[in-house]
């Protein structure tokens, strides 16, 4: 790298650079010569070069680029394929990336004021509820899923059982089956051991109450505390096959409980 170019726009690349937030393709345009050169001369003057992602959104919000995505709407096999690129990214992610990326999370939380964690821990608290109320992301998929398949689908269906409160997620009265969409805390002590204990027993007696009434139970256990698209797929896939199987011959008292793992 020659000194003298560096000696002669030091003050005016940085300025660039950092606070005009200018690209080294822009600066080495300005100056008549190539990015890579601006790139060298950032580094032997000890400026943190900009990833992709990092150039991207200072190009966007500078207005020198329009955002990608915003205002376009994707067709579903984009949305397919970018959910199964996705997923296949995370599988195939190394274990000293996701380590890092673990690393990074807790040090932004630490980092974060009393104030903010507050703020995120009542925003947290608004999704459980709005979900319980509401139905959640992957109940609202699965219905939406079936009802496009044609199935007829009741979403939190009450009254199966006279003079109980019972509910249950999806209902398809033409076919008699309780759709159960079980999350972690069924399954695992998130809350402790006898919160789990009581969701065994909740669950266990619903079941039981829904199959002596002649229902069939198809329970999706969903272990995955963060569904990805292509699981919700894969588990409505599931689910479909096994609606197929009932519809063909509806199954007798001992095997109405049907189990999936999402």
């Amino acid at each position: 790298m020659s000194s003298a170019f560096i000696n002669k726009y030091k003050e005016y690349i940085i300025e660039q650079y950092v606070n005009e937030k200018k690209s080294t393709y822009e600066i080495a345009q300005e100056l008549k010569t190539y990015p890579n050169k601006v790139r060298r001369a950032l580094n032997t003057l000890g400026v943190p070069l900009r990833d992709k992602s990092s150039a991207q959104t200072v190009a966007i919000e500078s207005g020198r680029h329009e955002h990608p995505t915003r205002g376009k709407k994707r067709t579903e096999a984009e949305k397919v394929a970018i959910s199964n690129g996705m997923a296949s990214y995370w599988d195939s992610m190394e274990e000293e990336e996701r380590k890092r990326r673990s690393e990074l999370s807790k040090k932004q939380w630490a980092e974060m004021s009393e104030e903010e964690k507050a703020n995120l821990r009542k925003l947290a608290a608004e999704a459980v509820r709005k979900a319980s109320k509401e139905g959640s992301k992957i109940e609202k998929f699965i219905y939406e899923g079936l009802t496009r398949l044609g199935y007829e689908v009741i979403f939190h269906k009450r009254g199966l059982i006279a003079n109980d409160k019972l509910e249950v997620d999806l209902f398809l009265p033409t076919m008699n089956i309780a759709i159960e969409i079980d999350g972690p805390a069924h399954f695992l002590p998130i809350w402790g051991e006898e919160s789990l204990q009581r969701h065994i027993r909740s669950d266990a007696q619903k079941a039981g109450l829904l199959i002596n009434r002649g229902f069939a139970v198809l329970r999706v256990k969903n272990i995955i505390r963060n569904l990805s698209q292509k699981n919700m797929r894969e588990t409505l896939e599931a689910i479909v096959e096994q609606l197929v199987k009932v519809d063909k011959k509806f199954p007798p008292i001992s095997k109405r409980l049907i189990e999936i793992e999402a």
